[in-house]
């Protein structure tokens, strides 16, 4: 970010538009000394002739002009992605309040009245382009930031996959053998691998989330979704000597949904309850229609519940819980707020239930399909 004072910023190309001649030269006059370049326009049609060649640093725009007037110039230009950040100082004669507010709504970042003071209008010109040019800047190192993190994280995965593998292949090649040491040390391998892999996996599913879900919707059978997600987990179920029951509705109930998404949102919700539960407990899956417009899946377990804190932040990243894993797997933060995301992205409700220490019930809801099984 620029730390340039105000007085150096004096670069920059200015479309002024104003349909009197007379204005737009005492503008120049002011501004052309300066070093700013200074590009006139007498009305909307000439505005857009200009954009089409060369792309302004910042709009002085007129707002009462005939034909188009500065309201209509401006959301034309904010409509149109190419031109939507240039930031546009509207200058009037009117100084009436409601006026001033429309211009700021349609997307003006300032309004001038006329006639106005030179050393203003040349202080609001400066200030306005050192905050595009800040913010210009805090969007190229955020894009810089997402790239490299990217590239990280996606290495990261390869190799701890390859890592984690190689991992538990030596484990269990130790298993057998006496030195309680080696085994100690092949297992301690294994469990951090495994929790560095299931870090990165969140964090790539996270920062997918935050650039934009690309969801494509179709008609998917909800109670198929879940008896597959069900049947993925009951090797870990076992292995936790848990109880993983599933309800569903005789018919199967279809819903508008992303198939990959829902999974992940599936996934999520049962490895958590999994990974919360203690041993000998039991953790229900139901697809049950609530109304005409949805359709709703619950995951119900046995496990330590929440407190009143933890629902305020439990759908955060990086939220830490007070329950904790009951068999030492990895825990990121990541996975609900995953969940929530994805949900939401389909148009659907994400809710829970839980009081401390008598297990929760995460449910998600999902348009129903138009069509029916």
């Amino acid at each position: 970010m620029t730390d340039a004072p105000l007085a150096q910023i004096t670069a920059g190309c200015l479309l002024v538009v104003d349909d009197q001649e007379s204005n737009i030269q005492v503008i120049g006059a002011a501004l052309g000394r300066l070093g700013f370049e200074i590009l006139p326009a007498t009305g909307g049609a000439q505005v857009f002739q200009r954009l089409a060649v060369r792309r302004p640093d910042l709009i002085l725009l007129d707002l009462l002009m005939p034909e188009m007037d500065g309201f209509e110039v401006c959301r034309r230009i904010r409509d149109n992605p190419v031109w939507a950040e240039i930031p546009i100082i509207f200058l009037s004669s009117a100084d009436e309040k409601g006026l001033i507010v429309r211009a700021l709504e349609s997307g003006g970042v300032d309004y001038i009245t006329k006639p106005f003071n030179h050393a203003e209008l040349v202080t609001r010109v400066r200030t306005h382009l050192a905050l595009k040019k800040a913010r210009d800047e805090l969007k190229q190192l955020a894009e810089d930031r997402d790239e490299l993190l990217g590239i990280l994280a996606h290495d990261l995965k390869n190799h701890l996959g390859g890592m984690d593998m190689s991992a538990q292949l030596l484990r269990d090649r130790t298993e057998a053998m006496a030195d309680p040491k080696l085994r100690l040390m092949a297992e301690n391998i294994s469990h951090y691998s495994s929790q560095m892999l299931t870090f990165v996996k969140q964090f790539l599913a996270n920062a997918s989330a935050d650039h934009g879900l690309n969801l494509k919707t179709e008609q998917i059978n909800l109670s198929d979704a879940a008896a597959r997600a069900v049947q993925q987990h009951q090797q870990a179920a076992k292995c936790k000597q848990l109880v993983l029951r599933i309800v569903l509705p005789p018919n199967g109930m279809l819903v508008e949904a992303d198939g990959a998404a829902l999974n992940q949102v599936l996934d999520n919700l049962l490895s958590n309850a999994i990974k919360f539960s203690p041993p000998d407990k039991q953790i229900r899956l139901t697809v049950c229609p609530p109304g005409a417009k949805y359709v709703e899946c619950q995951i119900q377990d046995e496990g330590p519940g929440f407190s009143e804190n933890d629902k305020i932040g439990m759908f955060r990243r990086y939220g830490r819980l007070s329950a904790r894993p009951t068999g030492g797997e990895p825990s990121t933060g990541l996975g609900l707020s995953i969940v929530k995301k994805l949900v939401l992205a389909m148009r659907g409700e994400l809710a829970c239930e839980s009081t401390l220490g008598h297990g929760a019930t995460f449910a998600f809801r999902l348009p129903r399909a138009l069509l029916s099984l």
